[in-house]
């Protein structure tokens, strides 16, 4: 299907770009500027660097690293040329073992990835601008609350530390940053929720997720911008893994390891769904049974609680895919 692979080393200035067939290196590395006019120069350039390269024949291949992405992915965008946003991880655990690291090194091996591992290709899909615009909006609440637990964490866990004049000095010295903090955050809640009801597609989904008991809008929204509103990601047990709530075995010969979930994982996804677990079980029946009931015959609290977070992730994806909201009655029909 594809004639050539791209690579792309993304830093935050420029961007490493390597080149090649199934059999050879075509381009071992080029240096450009990441801005969108170079790269689409650059591209338009390729068909001489390489001869026979066409975009719509290739495949351009690329860590995620947020941000930065974001020039290459609008030029590609613009080029139809076919690209896969892969996770860091997979391509630290594919690329074999390496005595070195340099940028144009790095191009060369996720180049190389790309051609081995093609059959594994999900090729990325823009999302709306709807769904870019709640991205930066949750990504400056996330900044916000960083900044408030900075600021308000050692006022509340070092009473024994202070004397009471010098905590109310600590408690002043604060005052005006953490009240500016909470109005933006009111405000940038506010702005989330205009956002999400003024668009049909998204107010449906958020209604769906919100549906299940334990899941608040915060969780909501992350998982509307890490599906891309279901549409890159459509299956419960493959977002599971990526939210690192799967326990995987871990046995070796006569050794016999205890089952235990993966650290690579989207961690903010996992931790927001742990807050939902705990959530949950306090204030959903069905789950606070359960939860008691697996406790009461001796499993471990928190690998119950694993477990509640993956019954989560499938009762919200049950959910937006049936179109309905959580009826916690509900009894699947006999075939």
């Amino acid at each position: 299907m594809y004639t050539h692979f791209i690579g792309v080393d993304v830093s935050k200035d420029t961007l490493d770009i390597a080149l090649v067939s199934p059999t050879n290196v075509l381009l071992h590395a080029q240096r450009i500027a990441n801005k969108k006019s170079a790269i689409v120069a650059f591209f338009k350039q390729l068909a001489r660097l390489a001869p026979g390269f066409s975009p719509a024949a290739a495949l351009c291949c690329l860590e995620h690293t947020g941000l930065y992405n974001r020039p290459l992915l609008e030029a590609v965008q613009g080029l139809a040329l076919p690209t896969w946003v892969e996770h860091a991880p997979h391509l630290a655990a594919s690329t074999g073992l390496s005595r070195g690291k340099t940028d144009q090194a790095d191009a060369r091996r996720i180049a190389a990835y790309a051609a081995r591992f093609v059959d594994r290709a999900r090729l990325w899909t823009a999302p709306r601008p709807v769904l870019a615009e709640l991205d930066r909006l949750s990504a400056r609440r996330a900044r916000l609350v960083k900044v408030h637990k900075m600021l308000q964490t050692p006022l509340t866990g070092s009473e024994t530390f202070f004397s009471a004049a010098e905590q109310q000095a600590e408690k002043r010295g604060c005052a005006a940053s953490l009240k500016a903090l909470a109005a933006d955050l009111a405000a940038v809640d506010q702005a989330i929720v205009a956002l999400v009801a003024g668009d049909e597609t998204l107010a449906r989904q958020y209604e769906r997720i919100t549906s299940v008991p334990g899941v608040g809008p915060v969780t909501a929204v992350e998982v509307l911008l890490t599906t891309n509103e279901f549409r890159t990601s459509t299956d419960p047990k493959q977002y599971a893994c990526y939210a690192g709530v799967v326990p995987f075995e871990r046995s070796s010969g006569q050794r016999k390891g205890r089952p235990g979930v993966s650290h690579r994982a989207n961690k903010r996804v996992k931790t927001l769904l742990h807050m939902a677990a705990l959530a949950a079980t306090r204030y959903c029946q069905q789950t606070k049974a359960y939860y008691e009931r697996k406790v009461a015959e001796g499993k471990n609290k928190m690998l119950v609680l694993n477990n509640v977070r993956n019954k989560l992730v499938h009762r919200i994806f049950a959910c937006v895919q049936n179109d309905r909201n959580y009826d916690k009655n509900y009894a699947p029909a006999l075939g």
